[in-house]
């Protein structure tokens, strides 16, 4: 049996396909034992720790111990730890985010994505920059602040001098107070020189979805192009460390394969990222399979219920209780809501998953790279959130005062986080509802900044939020922070 390295650099070596089983075998075999199940909880719990608080995470064993429980007490008290977890980290807030879709050219075969090679019928496109400055400006004109930029993978019409041209346009655009202050990348597999130019060009976080963590599935699903290298693409986040770049984004598509075997490949993952560059992932994404153009998502006999989907998020909150959780506007409504309470702290909203969707009047559907179950515009996603008690959050701070990589983490785990991302959400949201909210959400908006400003503990933090937010209702400036 080849022994499972976290701190390897070789995909089959920190991805270890035999641990995996081993791990899934040893779960069913204690998923009755509540002594043990009872202590791995107790170690997930979060404990005070001064002005803060720590949390032990799990390991990918322990926490699939967990995900095979189905005693109901036990599972309950998974949900309600994995709620202590999100309010002891990130307390209410949700940071909100927009996909830019800019090219749907792409050289691969994945089996699930309508945008692969062999479909002939999908139309084409590739944003000009002027197409780009478009989108950009009706994304501004929503309110957003950041954005995750997608292309599909094809190195002569996507190459990397057109995403760096892209990601320059964006940041160069000012259109009335709007702004976008920070580019997150979601593209393909790249060499370390490519994300070192990445890194320059001042992105935020690389995200890199590993679709399925089972290489012969993984080869399978992806038959043609250069994706369907397995160890390229599951080492991309450590080429990318070395480029630079030291918040990456992990994420699986879930219905691929079995859901238990891709959260243990997703944990070893972030387990492997800490054992070698001192700091696991910024964010784990939860996507699962949706009908697009010519996929039809039953062809995957993988698929899981909405009550085995809450109870993953709320095992990967457990499991690794300092990492962002992100949502899409795959999910619906009620999906999302749930989700939230359990451990997402990041969703998109008024999303367009079509190449230059943000300019048309009407939902295009022809370039879209996946059926949007949640199509409610940004306002009402904002007001929805703060009339369930969340603040949204416009907030980009840390990426620009440096606080990434070890220095956010460190200071998310001494809870020393909360100074800053609890002001910055409600400066952020205020920007928000005096450039950009109707009037119901203005109304709910300034009652529940009102109400938070009295939860900052300290009161000098608590008094210069309270002059920033002034300012920005009363004034032209913006983009106050801590």
């Amino acid at each position: 049996m080849a022994v499972y390295n976290p701190a390897s650099l070789i995909a089959d070596e920190f991805i270890n396909d035999e641990e995996i089983l081993e791990s899934l075998k040893y779960a069913d075999e204690h998923k009755d034992d509540f002594e043990l199940i009872d202590s791995i909880l107790e170690k997930a719990r979060p404990k005070k720790k001064g002005a803060g608080c720590s949390c032990a995470g799990l390991s990918h064993r322990e926490a699939s111990v967990l995900l095979a429980c189905t005693d109901p007490e036990r599972v309950k008290k998974m949900f309600s730890i994995a709620e202590e977890i999100k309010q002891a980290f990130y307390g209410n807030r949700i940071v909100l985010f927009a996909p830019l879709y800019l090219s749907n050219y792409c050289v691969n075969g994945c089996l699930y994505c309508p945008y692969h090679a062999k479909n002939k019928h999908i139309p084409r496109k590739k944003l000009t920059q002027e197409e780009i400055k478009a989108e950009v400006i009706a994304l501004q004109d929503m309110g957003h602040k950041r954005l995750a930029i997608e292309a599909g993978e094809d190195p002569v019409n996507n190459p990397i001098e057109y995403i760096l041209e892209s990601i320059k346009t964006i940041y160069g655009i000012q259109h009335k107070n709007g702004a976008i202050r920070r580019v997150n990348v979601n593209i393909a597999a790249t060499t370390v020189e490519n994300y070192r130019k990445l890194h320059e060009a001042g992105i935020g976080t690389y995200i890199l979805f590993q679709e399925t963590y089972k290489r012969k599935g993984y080869e399978a699903l992806h038959p043609t192009g250069p994706k369907h290298d397995y160890a390229y693409h599951t080492e991309a986040m450590d080429r990318a460390m070395e480029g630079g770049i030291d918040d990456v984004g992990l994420g699986v598509l879930f219905g691929l394969e079995g859901y238990r075997y891709e959260f243990a490949g997703l944990l070893m993952h972030a387990e492997h990222l800490e054992a070698v560059h001192g700091v696991g992932p910024h964010t784990i994404s939860v996507p699962r399979v949706k009908h697009a153009d010519d996929i039809n998502p039953d062809v995957f006999d993988n698929s899981i219920p909405d009550e085995t989907f809450e109870k993953i998020i709320a095992c990967i909150r457990l499991a690794v209780p300092y990492t962002g959780m992100i949502i899409s506007t795959r999910e619906s409504e009620k999906v999302r809501k749930n989700a939230l309470r359990l451990g997402i702290s990041q969703i998109s909203g008024g999303s367009r998953t079509s190449v230059g969707g943000y300019t048309q009047a009407e939902r295009p559907h022809d370039t879209e790279q996946f059926d949007v179950s949640d199509q409610r515009s940004l306002d009402e996603v904002v007001c929805w959130l703060m009339e369930n008690e969340h603040i949204p959050s416009f907030c980009t701070a840390c990426y620009r005062e440096g606080r990434t990589g070890d220095r956010f983490m460190s200071l998310c785990k001494s809870g020393q986080i909360l100074n800053c991302c609890h002001p910055n959400a409600l400066m952020t949201l205020t920007e928000y509802l005096t450039d950009y909210a109707g009037e119901k959400t203005k109304k709910i908006g300034f009652e529940m900044i009102e109400k938070e400003l009295k939860n900052i503990p300290k009161e000098k933090v608590r008094q210069l939020a309270l002059e920033n937010i002034q300012a920005i209702k009363n004034s032209g400036r913006r983009d106050f922070r801590f």
